[in-house]
């Protein structure tokens, strides 16, 4: 018998194969590349300083240790903690930037997205939670396509990443700069 994507696999083998794939930025590596699904693994430890707006749902499977999702929402930000063993069905367009502070494991099922449907990156001042920049692309690859777009921002001068609002320039790829600015906010 032959099927289009193989016979069942052994998930934790496959994990254990591919080790070496699960790094930052993203921590990402397709499981199945072409199908109907996006289906991927993420690993842990990561942290990031963008947003995600993603024009589909998102389904989160913790499998190992803990992540939480940073949520901005109508100009604040909140946070979402998935904690291993659990599952999480994230709506279209909720804007998200997943954080994993500690190792782990998450298996993230998305949907291809139709044509006309683009995903967006966006950061925020960790201050006021002004948008800082934001990049829209039809995503054909979520391991190739969004680090391109982290690159494009983290090259751009302070300048082109100075908040419009309060004047604060973003860091860049410095999470933990742009957390400490988040946190010091977040005290205010």
């Amino acid at each position: 018998m032959e099927l289009q994507y193989g016979l069942p696999l052994n998930l934790m083998q496959w994990v254990d194969d591919n080790k070496a794939r699960l790094k930052p930025p993203v921590n990402n590596a397709a499981i199945f590349p072409d199908g109907n699904y996006i289906v991927n693994m993420v690993g842990g430890p990561n942290a990031r300083t963008d947003f995600h707006d993603n024009p589909t749902e998102e389904i989160f499977y913790q499998i190992k240790g803990n992540c939480y999702l940073n949520i901005w929402d109508r100009g604040q930000f909140d946070r979402i903690d998935i904690k291993e063993g659990e599952l999480f069905l994230l709506p279209a367009h909720v804007i998200h930037s997943p954080q994993r502070p500690e190792p782990g494991l998450c298996l993230l099922i998305e949907l291809t997205r139709p044509q006309g449907h683009r995903d967006a990156l966006q950061w925020y001042c960790g201050k006021c939670a002004t948008q800082v920049w934001r990049a829209e692309k039809q995503l054909e690859s979520l391991v190739d396509d969004l680090p391109a777009i982290y690159e494009i921002f983290y090259a751009l001068s302070d300048e082109e990443r100075r908040c419009p609002n309060c004047g604060t320039v973003h860091p860049g790829k410095d999470y933990a700069a742009w957390h400490a600015q988040f946190m010091q906010a977040k005290k205010a």
